[in-house]
């Protein structure tokens, strides 16, 4: 494998480069960009089959590199400070990142996902990443959810809830097939919370817009706008029923 890594820091460039060659042996070959214009042009030239690209560079944003490159063929995993609000867009986006300083078991399985990872939708990936970026949490913010076969775009007010097996959880959304992602609970309780979610059982996370009515026998129960009923937990009994008091 031939990586390119672009960062307008030389320290941080010289890190990565680093790192990379002491914890992955299937990159036999490490480019260096510094910028948006040196680095569209060591992409054209270089053909890497991974991209290591800095969000924030000099003259612009990695964002500005993939959308004057045209269709995006090989894997993009982005380089960024520990920002909340940029963490939750990667996640929202599905696109892979590292946080600086970069840990090297996170690199390795960075890499590791890239060997095999589907671009088919990264074009649209980066769209919505500085769509989400560029703008405040809005009701029609999308989320990327994957599963073995395909790459969705999902309105986020169209998932009616949440469902965890293990380490799947299943969503179920609005006129949609239901989608089952190799991600646990908590991953997605972190984004979706502050967007209208609330965790009303251990296995469970509903959006809030999407609740017809709680039923208090049986220790809880919680009916959805489809009709699907969602066990609420005795630690959240009290939470689920201030939040109608609310309304």
């Amino acid at each position: 494998m031939r990586a390119l890594v672009i960062d307008n820091e030389s320290s941080i460039r010289k890190s990565v480069v680093d790192l990379i060659a002491a914890f992955c042996p299937d990159i036999k070959e490490i480019a260096e960009a510094d910028s948006v214009a040196n680095g569209i042009e060591k992409i054209n030239a270089y053909r890497p089959d991974v991209l290591f690209l800095d969000v924030e560079l000099g003259d612009g944003t990695g964002m500005d590199i993939l959308s004057q490159l045209g269709k995006i063929s090989f894997p993009v995993i982005f380089i960024t400070a520990h920002n909340k609000y940029a963490v939750d867009a990667f996640r929202f986006s599905a696109i892979d990142f590292l946080l600086k300083p970069i840990n090297p078991e996170e690199l390795i399985r960075s890499v590791e996902r890239a060997k095999t990872e589907n671009n088919t939708k990264l074009n649209e990936q980066v769209a919505l990443l500085t769509e989400i970026l560029q703008s405040s949490i809005s009701i029609n913010k999308k989320i990327v959810l994957r599963d073995s076969d395909s790459i969705y775009f999902v309105k986020v007010s169209e998932i009616i809830r949440c469902e965890s097996e293990k380490s799947y959880t299943t969503f179920v959304i609005d006129n949609h097939k239901n989608i089952v992602v190799s991600k646990g609970l908590k991953d997605f309780e972190e984004i979706l919370e502050p967007l209208g979610f609330i965790r009303a059982h251990q296995s469970h996370l509903v959006n809030i817009s999407r609740i017809s009515r709680f039923d208090k026998a049986d220790g809880g129960m919680l009916v959805m706008d489809n009709n699907d009923m969602v066990p609420v937990s005795q630690r959240k009994r009290d939470q689920i029923i201030e939040l109608f008091k609310g309304q």
